[in-house]
């Protein structure tokens, strides 16, 4: 019977030759945008995609939340409903600049010899130029975005809606511009957000000084040129013959000082000798303190790492090397009682560079986080936003419960500039100049501002019928390592803008680690290129990789020899339709296995309708290789009264696989007989 067989199906199934001019048959269609869809279409279904950072290429972690979204939009399209998956490209502020001064260096650069226009133009080349190169990428691994949709974090329409909530926040009293502790990086020379701040353990000296009649501690006598106050609880009794105010002279650093007693109740009596002295610039603690009773406060470290004037011989020096020749001086005037070489504590690092964060002083624009806070938290609780994982709606609560206000400020030239003006102590928000004399705020705002509006942003809010069709969206999928920087923002800020949750339910997935468990990274020569993988054993076979085993929330281990198993998958499928063609589509529907199929196949449905994705694909993978292939195929062989039963089973396979495997089903769906539509916008099987 082979002469029935279309001809492709002699030879095996390559990836490489099929699934370019399949993509290119899905786009050609229109069926990426939901307004071209077949069929009477009510019931909206929404993705907005996470835009990945335009400076660079794919990771493993974009294979897989490409490859999640896909499998639900596709799922959605098959089951009638109106599905939009709008995708996008984040500028990244930050994240590209580091990557651009990295650039920079190796060409003997730096953005601090530049002028900002010309930075901005030469990230922006590199921004768009990268920005194409991915949406290639993404192509390949087989997403069915809607392309004429797409969005740029720095397009026009989003710049617009980022500047109407600056200033709705300011009218509605929830922005404010203070000089407060901000994190800085001396490197990158901007402040980051508490987010963007790593923590590490370190073991470090600790010096107990004498100062005057006390005795302190301290990680850092760097910082102790402007100490002249010293604090302790008013009901400490070690210290009751002291009071509030009273002033003494002691020898310190560079000579006689100065002191003054002041009695908070916020010291921790336990700590320590229950006594300190206050860097007020360069800690938040002791900033907090000095708020509180009034104290004046200078700066001792500059914006690069090195020490001011205020510390004498040591000015100019860098805090590191200074320290050593700090405490050097110290013990000749008998001033250091103690060094424990022991002490261990938490040290904030810049995310990107890994130096040391300086507290700093700094004027930036916040806003106040609580009156935000407090209506995510409800929602969350209400079930307005249902997190698929009871763990991270936990540790979501958690951060959004004890929120601090967000400093929305970064002094770097890439991203959208803050629209504030200034004229001696006065600020006025606004696009353009108000007029003669005023200056422009040379910051820009923090990245996570403007994604953290992206879903009503990119649907036009308010009055696009997109919004009004497709907001709130239906499901955000995202790494979990997102849920504060921006899962928690883009919450509140829809609640605040739109009036509504900007999605109904949160999906998060882990990393994608290698084949033994570790973090990829280039240092380590371990880093899994989704797009070789794919070149290599198949984009199915990757997909089917990155989501069989793969529970919500959890790290996945990528095998390429697991990939290398799916490839084999795949092959298998085109085997049982070459067989299967091959016979007459003719007689009855068994009817127990036609029942068996419908259970499994109401059951992969289920598992996908209530996000347990892995589960589904696990299912049809075991159902058409050890039932259908195995089992039922081998039955069949030389008895023609199974050959209507063998071509319904490999139909709905083909339907229920396709939005795993789109690219394989897709290609053999086109051979089947009676076939008018792609299978794309084909019914979902329902029993």
């Amino acid at each position: 019977m082979e002469e029935h067989i279309p001809e492709k199906f002699l030879k095996p199934y390559d990836p490489k030759t099929v699934e370019p001019a399949i993509y290119k048959k899905w786009e050609d269609s229109g069926f990426f945008n939901p307004d071209n869809l077949p069929g009477e279409r009510t019931e909206p279904f929404t993705i907005i995609m996470p835009p990945p950072n335009a400076n660079g290429s794919l990771h493993a972690g974009h294979a897989l939340f490409v490859t999640l979204q896909d499998i639900m939009t596709r799922f959605a399209r098959m089951r009638g409903k109106k599905a939009l998956w709008l995708p996008g490209a984040d500028h990244a502020g930050f994240e590209t600049q580091v990557v651009y001064e990295r650039q920079l260096e190796k060409e003997g650069r730096s953005r601090f010899g530049m002028e900002p226009e010309q930075l901005y133009k030469e990230i922006m080349d590199f921004t768009l130029s990268n920005k194409s190169f991915m949406e290639g990428q993404i192509r390949q691994l087989g997403a069915s975005c809607d392309w004429s949709r797409e969005m740029f974090t720095l397009d026009e329409k989003v710049i617009k809606t980022v500047y109407d909530t600056f200033k709705k926040l300011n009218d509605d009293g929830l922005l404010y511009r203070g000089s407060r502790i901000v994190n800085w990086c001396p490197k990158h020379q901007t402040s980051l957000s508490n987010l963007e701040t790593d923590r590490e353990t370190r073991t470090d000296k600790f010096y107990y000084l004498q100062y005057g009649p006390f005795v302190i501690a301290t990680a850092r006598p760097e910082t102790k040129f402007g100490d002249k106050y010293v604090v302790m609880h008013p009901d400490d009794p070690r210290y009751a013959q002291y009071t509030q105010g009273q002033q003494f002279e002691l020898e310190w650093i560079n000579g006689p000082i100065t002191a003054t007693v002041v009695k908070d109740a916020h010291i921790d009596m336990e700590l320590g000798t229950g006594v300190m002295t206050i860097t007020p610039w360069h800690d938040q603690a002791d900033f907090d303190i000095a708020q509180r009773h009034n104290l004046p406060y200078e700066q001792v470290i500059d914006w690069r790492g090195k020490l001011l004037p205020i510390a004498g011989e040591f000015a100019g020096m860098n805090i590191k090397e200074a320290r050593e020749k700090i405490v050097e001086k110290l013990q000749s005037k008998g001033l250091v009682t103690k060094i424990d070489e022991t002490y261990t504590h938490e040290v904030p690092v810049c995310y990107k560079c890994g130096r040391e964060i300086e507290p700093q002083v700094k004027a930036q624009w916040f806003v106040k986080m609580q009156p935000l806070a407090e209506k995510a938290i409800a929602a969350v609780k209400n079930g307005d936003v249902k997190i698929v994982t009871q763990a991270h709606e936990k540790i979501l609560l958690h951060w959004l419960e004890n929120i601090q206000d967000w400093n929305i400020s970064r002094q770097i030239v890439w991203g959208i500039p803050i629209p504030a003006w200034s004229k001696g102590d006065e600020w006025k928000i606004c696009e353009d100049s108000p007029g003669e004399g005023w200056a422009r705020d040379p910051d820009t705002f923090d990245t996570w501002f403007s994604s953290g509006q992206w879903p009503f942003a990119t649907l036009g809010y308010p009055d696009s019928s997109d919004f009004k069709t497709f907001y709130p969206t239906s499901v955000m999928e995202s790494g979990s390592d997102l849920i504060f920087f921006w899962i928690a923002r883009m919450i509140m800020l829809g609640l605040y803008r739109a009036g509504d949750v900007p999605f109904k339910t949160v999906y998060l997935h882990g990393m994608v680690r290698d084949a033994k468990g570790a973090k990829m990274s280039k240092s380590k020569g371990n880093v899994i290129s989704p797009l070789q993988v794919s070149d290599e054993y198949g984009t199915d076979a990757l997909r089917m990789g990155l989501i069989v085993g793969n529970t919500p929330g959890t790290d996945l281990n990528l095998d390429p020899q697991k990939i290398g198993a799916y490839k084999k998958f795949a092959n298998k499928l085109w085997n049982i339709t070459r067989f299967v063609l091959s016979q007459e589509n003719s007689g009855e529907i068994k009817t127990e296995l036609k029942e068996e199929f419908d259970a499994m196949a109401a059951d992969v449905t289920k598992d996908i309708a209530e996000y347990r994705v892995y589960m589904a694909a696990e299912k049809l993978y075991h159902y058409v290789w050890d039932r259908f292939a195995s089992q039922i195929l081998e039955e069949s062989k030389g008895k023609p009264e199974y050959n209507a039963t063998l071509y319904y089973l490999l139909e709905g396979s083909l339907k229920l696989l396709h939005p795993f495997m789109p690219f394989v089903t897709e290609e053999i769906w086109q051979d089947m007989p009676g076939v008018k539509n792609l299978l794309i916008v084909e019914q979902w099987p329902r029993p």
